[in-house]
């Protein structure tokens, strides 16, 4: 029984130690993973589809300025129509009360913290391709060389959230 007890206790030991040499690598990871000024990036959307799929659109870009900022989490804005029929006002609204919480989880609002902290990036464009007609794509936030609201432009800066961006292939 003593045995046992000592193989246990040891074991524990071990598991300790491991992980207090695997807490800062881990660290380590997610801070390489963090965005950084000067990384390429890739917002896009589309791609949607099983059988069939959707082209995939998408605007390439540098991380020209990171900021964080504390936002306060509320409900998503109800448009009261499907995705298919945003305009770009709607969504542009959509994207300024982001994150936010969609209104089917109401009573969820209530036990997320009320304030969330949030990475902003700018993002200095280099490249993009975007839908030119309803043919070629549902207006989404990408339309028209526009990213909402906003003409792209190389050299142009567009200021998002980091976690709508993904790192560029070539740098993964």
């Amino acid at each position: 029984m003593r045995r046992v007890l000592a193989v246990i206790a040891g074991s524990l030991l071990a598991a300790a130690l491991l992980a207090d040499d695997a807490a800062p690598a881990a660290s380590a990871s997610s801070a390489a993973s963090a965005p950084q000024l000067g990384d390429c990036v890739i917002f896009s959307e589309g791609g949607a589809g099983r059988l069939l799929k959707a082209p995939t659109y998408w605007l390439k870009g540098s991380i020209a300025a990171l900021s964080r900022q504390r936002r306060q989490l509320d409900r998503c804005p109800h448009l009261g129509k499907p995705a298919a029929a945003y305009t770009a006002a709607d969504h542009a609204r959509l994207a300024a009360a982001m994150p936010c919480v969609e209104p089917a989880s109401v009573s969820v609002v209530d036990t997320l913290p009320r304030e969330v902290e949030v990475t902003r990036v700018q993002v200095l464009v280099s490249e993009w391709e975007t839908p030119w007609s309803h043919q070629h794509g549902t207006p989404g936030w990408l339309f028209r060389g526009q990213f909402l609201e906003q003409t792209l432009q190389k050299g142009a800066l567009i200021d998002m959230d980091a976690a709508w961006l993904e790192r560029c292939e070539d740098e993964r």
